[in-house]
């Protein structure tokens, strides 16, 4: 996934001075470029011209605009006359980040505040970094704003699929489909769980079959018992996988979440084999794009796992807050089958991730049975998150930690206290138990490997929400 990021390189409004800028503008401007794209997540779209009158400033703005950029850079080296940006403004992309370069022999620095001054009078939301490029501090700051920014407009159009309704009685499942166009220019598709069951029976048997003799390859073990898990119903299951794939493509959804119980529970097969690799950036055909897919229908949490994964460009972890272990102080991330397997080791290879993974039958909670997919999550340090709702407003929770390994044997037996079948993830967090109890306001979370809370403060401000950081 490549980020489309415009840049506007401004100058002086004197023709005599801005022909000699030119050489020193587009150096500056070259570099901030090399940069960028060094990260190897950013096309920049730069505009043709550094702009010197108030005609570029609109002309190249509109470029910016046409061409598809998903935010824009407003960069200065040099004195530029503060009008140029505020006209641009109106034209380009938001939202809009000032960079100021080190060049003490000529007044960048000025101009970028004169700039920002004139924006903050008008109300235009900015965002300024200030500094050399190559400093990896430097580009840390602007990689932030940048994700933030282009994940904030890639939400807009996107649409979402809502498989069933309200699950077993969670509020905090539930959308607000006007709230959601309105703040996010997100479009709700609710679509009827009988899709999947009628979808899954015009699925190839030798494609289901093909898939199972897969993970039955690569997989670690997978526990037949010859009721709740049999070959049979893990080939229902992998249906169910393509049926939702198949919809997801028919209706042009962007995220998912499947309600699932009770009715697909007890009566079907349960959807964890297909919200596992929904997640995942593979399935049994090869690689592909994860397709985010929150079980028990959760859209707070299907859109918080959206967020993280335009923000990360990673899979994304969905997870009851299942049990704190006062021992070894962390929490365990568990719910039924849903983690991708892509957390069991990290790997965007799936022999590796699932040499790690076992399919156990379904415990007594989900009569139809299929397979569980399990594994304890790989050690790293971790971000993650949640959109709640308080009074009616959102709140971004955002909290750091770090997945735990304590070895296999004691992994065993830290998941067997809960429950054995399911997926865990041993996360510490970097705040007290009781005080994260007190003040957390769902029994979902939300994650990813990585450090992406400065990314998270920059989207929630642009959005104007409340906040709350442990960290």
């Amino acid at each position: 996934m490549k980020r489309k990021v415009g840049l506007m390189t401004f100058s002086d409004g004197r023709e005599y001075v801005h022909k000699d800028l030119i050489n020193i503008n587009k150096a500056f401007e070259q570099k901030l470029v090399e940069a960028l794209e060094s990260t190897g997540e950013i096309q920049v779209i730069r505009s043709n011209k550094i702009v010197n009158k108030p005609s570029v400033a609109r002309e190249e703005a509109v470029f910016l605009n046409n061409s598809g950029a998903q935010m824009t850079i407003f960069n200065y080296a040099v004195w530029a006359f503060p009008h140029f940006s505020v006209i641009a403004s109106k034209f380009a992309p938001p939202p809009f980040l000032l960079f100021g370069n080190i060049n003490p022999k000529y007044p960048g620095m000025v101009g970028m505040l004169a700039a920002a001054g004139a924006l903050d009078q008008d109300g235009t939301q900015t965002y300024r970094v200030w500094g050399d490029i190559k400093q990896k501090d430097v580009l840390r700051k602007v990689l932030a704003f940048v994700r933030a920014a282009t994940a904030r407009n890639m939400l807009r159009g996107q649409r979402y699929g809502l498989f069933g309704g309200r699950s077993m009685g969670m509020y905090t499942a539930v959308p607000n489909v006007d709230l959601w166009n309105k703040l996010f220019g997100i479009d709700i598709e609710h679509i009827d769980q009988l899709e999947i069951i009628e979808k899954s029976k015009k699925i190839p048997d030798q494609a289901a079959k093909s898939a199972r003799e897969w993970l039955e390859k690569l997989t670690r073990k997978i526990h037949y018992d010859g009721k709740q898990l049999t070959p049979e119903k893990l080939e229902l299951q992998i249906k169910s996988y393509y049926a939702v794939k198949k919809i997801c493509e028919e209706f042009e959804l962007d995220f998912t979440g499947i309600k699932a119980q009770p009715e697909l529970t007890e009566h079907f097969v349960t959807m964890d084999l297909t919200e596992a690799f929904m997640n995942d950036p593979y399935d049994f055909d090869g690689p592909k794009e994860p397709i985010v897919c929150a079980t028990e229908a959760d859209s707070d949490g299907a859109l918080t796992m959206q967020i993280l994964k335009l923000i990360s460009n990673q899979p994304v972890l969905f997870a009851d807050l299942r049990h704190y272990d006062e021992q070894d102080d962390f929490f365990d991330l568990c719910n039924s089958g849903e983690h991708a397997t892509f957390f069991a080791a990290k790997s965007y290879d799936p022999a590796v991730n699932l040499a790690k993974v076992e399919l156990y039958p379904e415990s007594f909670y989900f009569p139809a049975g299929g397979a569980s997919v399990r594994h304890i999550a790989a050690p790293g340090e971790v971000t993650l998150a949640r959109l709640t709702r308080k009074n009616g407003e959102y709140v971004m929770t955002v909290i750091k930690g770090e997945f735990l390994d304590f070895g296999e044997q004691k992994n065993e037996e830290k998941a067997r206290n809960t429950q054995i079948e399911w997926p865990h993830a041993f996360a510490k967090l970097k705040i007290s138990a009781d005080d994260f109890l007190a003040t957390y306001s769902s029994n979902h979370i939300h994650g990813v490997y990585g450090d992406y809370v400065e990314e998270l403060v920059h989207f929630t401000k642009l959005l104007g929400f409340n906040m709350r950081i442990y960290a």
